[in-house]
Order: structure tokens, then C-alpha cells, then sequence
């Protein structure tokens, strides 16, 4: 049985997304950094309603709202785009949530996804460099074969208690992902943690987990072998 996808408009799309904006989610989001209003459930709804529809998803990318944009990451279809194509998206995507659902949402399922996380992880933005270092951590989880994880580990210690704010968070990230994923790393990738001491202090509520390299390690690993 065919399922009919509705065919709406940009405007439409649009519309329906400013109907749901909250004022007190956009005060949130702006606190991160991010410049929408319309909580994630709801806008997901919509996306799901569009089902895949990519020459839309386009459209509502080039408005530069992030709520269509971020519909637009759901909507498209990943491997339709092009290389050049991902890359401008990526340095368009300013903002975390836009950033951070391109990369793990379109860019890692991309056929060009490899080349990519290659190109970003020397690139001089710090935002681009980030997107890269995401990529990577992905691969370690998942692929790691191929990696050169000390060399990893090498670069993090030498840049990560210096790098800006983001991209610091990203390599933070996959210095914890190579000692939780990789036991005969993770002595070092525990050292490594607890000498720069990045993120050591970061507010964590009750029942989280630290993004503190140290702390983030060893729960995991607790969880997972307890």
C-alpha cells in the first residue's frame, strides 16, 4: 500500500512552525546559544508528517530559520546531497542544534561523510574543526578501525585545554569516547583527563553523568561491566 505524502508549502511549513513558538523555550535555547522557540517533540511531529520530501527540505534550509532548518535535517534524504553542498551547510550552521543534527542526522550517513571529517578536523574555524572532531568520535564508537587513536590522543593532549569553547567540547568528547570504547587506551585517556582537568568543574545536575573526561570513563565503563 503507497503512502500519500502531503504536499505543503514552504510558507505553510513556515507558518506551523511560528504557531508553535514559545517565547519561554526560545529564553532557554537562547541561554545555549540556539535562536528557535518551538520544542524539539512538536517540531519532530511536523517533520514526520512531511516524511521525506527533499527538494522541501531544501526550500525550508534556504530560509536560514533554524526551526525550518531543522525540520529540513529531518526531512531531506542524506546521501542526495553533494559534498560542496554538505560543507557550505556545515558553515552556514551556526548555531549548536542546526550544527550538531546536520552532522550526526545528514553529514554521518552521507556517502562523503569520511572525506569530510578528513577536511574539517584540519580546518581553521574552530566550528568546522568541531564538526570534525564529531565525526571522529562517531567513528571510534563505531568504526575505529583505521584510526589512529594515540595519534588522537596526541593531538588532544597538546590543543584540548586551549581550544575555544566548542570545538573544546568536541574533543573533550572523543578523548572520553577512546577511554570508554578502547581499554588499552583508557589509562592514558584517564591521565590525560585528570592533568587538564577540562570541564572539571561544569555544573551537572543529579542523576547525569560529568562531561568530565575522568568521571564520564569511568561510569561508563562501571555501567557496562557492572
Amino acid at each position: 500500500m503507497s503512502t500519500t505524502i502531503p504536499e505543503v508549502s514552504v510558507a505553510e511549513v513556515m507558518a506551523e512552525l511560528a504557531a508553535l513558538d514559545d517565547p519561554r523555550i526560545r529564553a532557554v535555547n537562547e541561554k545555549h546559544g540556539d535562536d528557535h522557540g518551538v520544542n524539539l517533540t512538536k517540531l519532530r511531529a511536523v517533520a514526520a508528517r512531511l516524511k521525506k520530501q527533499h527538494d522541501l527540505a531544501r526550500a525550508l534550509w534556504a530560509t536560514g530559520d533554524s526551526a525550518g532548518r531543522l525540520v529540513a535535517l529531518l526531512a531531506c534524504r542524506p546521501r542526495a546531497f553533494e559534498r560542496a553542498e554538505l560543507d557550505a551547510m556545515l558553515r552556514e550552521a551556526r548555531t549548536p542544534k542546526v550544527h550538531d543534527w546536520l552532522v550526526g542526522y545528514v553529514v554521518a550517513k552521507s556517502p562523503y561523510a569520511e572525506a569530510l571529517r578528513v577536511s574539517w578536523l584540519a580546518d581553521p574555524d574552530p566550528v568546522v574543526a568541531s564538526a570534525g572532531w564529531a565525526l571522529t568520535t562517531e567513528r571510534v564508537a563505531k568504526k575505529p578501525d583505521g584510526l589512529d587513536l594515540a595519534g588522537l590522543l596526541d593531538v588532544i593532549e597538546a590543543e584540548l585545554k586551549d581550544a575555544p569553547d566548542r570545538l573544546q567540547w568536541a574533543m573533550n568528547h572523543c578523548l572520553a569516547q577512546i577511554g570508554i570504547e578502547h581499554a588499552e587506551h583508557r589509562a592514558r585517556a584517564l591521565d590525560i583527563g585528570e592533568r587538564l582537568q577540562v570541564l572539571a568543574d561544569y555544573p551537572t545536575p543529579p542523576n547525569c553523568t560529568s562531561p568530565f573526561a575522568p568521571a564520564w570513563i569511568t561510569e561508563m565503563v562501571r555501567r557496562r561491566e557492572g
